[in-house]
């Protein structure tokens, strides 16, 4: 512990004769990571949107025409369930829809209550066994009596892998690129502070000092850095994204029936990863300025 604690006071000794430069990397640092968290939490999100839609990817509306009679509604129905490959057929009056569509609206609900008349129509839910059955469905159920339109969510699943697929891979060549740059960003502030400090570590050397001795307080003084840094960043993606969250969290829950991540939640992952991020930033880009000096 004596050990420990002589090299925590000597890194916090060079963080205070170099507070510029400490302070100036911990700013860089932290920026790169929250646009990584800024980064992360947009595919967390996509990503959730993505797989809460796949649900219904096999789920087709398909919605009545106004002013069908019954018997075209139970002709539809009857139609609809001979079809080969549908698992099961469900009919939505269009009382039960506005119920539905109440619920999905939340405290906001009320607002349905004045309308002068049900703007919806009726509808038949349509479950399908695979994409094959789906596409089927799609091309002739338009060509049946009474059918007004079809919703199938194909094209915006589709269209939403490659969005997710795009921001995932963005993230990664982000993270990479960040990553990189952080590291030399430490190193440099690292070795600009041995350069201070070249003659005394000579001198430590000469007494006979490991280099592990010598090393210890800048690694140390690294991940300190890299700490602080992953704290800010946290702290900062924390309040960007509640205060998004905060913003378009209902209306996202309301109209695409899909709940966004809490920030509560997603900080601690953020957290997590910041800390195990500054950590090696700190310590790798330490090691690499340190290195050339102890090797002399």
């Amino acid at each position: 512990m004596s050990r420990f604690g002589y090299n925590l006071k000597q890194s916090f000794v060079q963080m205070g004769r170099n507070k510029g430069m400490y302070f100036t990397t911990i700013l860089a640092i932290t920026a790169m990571m929250l646009i990584l968290g800024l980064f992360f939490t947009a595919f967390v999100n996509v990503n959730l949107f993505a797989k809460s839609i796949e649900k219904d990817y096999n789920v087709i509306q398909i919605y009545v025409k106004e002013g069908a009679t019954a018997e075209e509604v139970q002709a539809l129905g009857e139609s609809l369930e001979k079809m080969e490959g549908i698992e099961k057929v469900e009919y939505v009056s269009k009382a039960d829809a506005l119920v539905t569509l109440k619920d999905r609206w939340g405290e906001n609900g009320y607002l349905l209550d004045n309308l002068p008349k049900n703007p919806l129509p009726d509808s038949f839910t349509v479950n399908v066994k695979d994409k094959d059955a789906a596409n089927k469905v799609a091309e002739e159920v338009p060509q049946m009596a009474g059918v007004d339109d079809i919703v199938y969510y194909r094209d915006t699943i589709e269209k939403l892998a490659q969005l997710s697929k795009f921001v995932e891979t963005g993230s990664i060549v982000a993270m990479a690129f960040l990553i990189i740059v952080s590291i030399i960003i430490v190193a440099n502030t690292i070795k600009l502070t041995v350069f201070n400090r070249e003659k005394e570590i000579g001198i430590m050397k000469y007494l006979g000092a490991t280099n592990s001795f010598v090393r210890a307080p800048f690694i140390l003084g690294g991940v300190i850095v890299g700490i602080i840094s992953a704290l800010c960043a946290t702290g900062l993606t924390y309040l960007i994204y509640s205060r998004v969250v905060g913003i378009v969290g209902e209306d996202a829950t309301r109209i695409l029936s899909v709940e966004v991540v809490p920030a509560e939640k997603l900080t601690m992952v953020l957290l997590v990863m910041f800390m195990v991020l500054g950590v090696l930033i700190g310590s790798i880009g330490s090691m690499i300025s340190i290195r050339r000096f102890l090797d002399k």
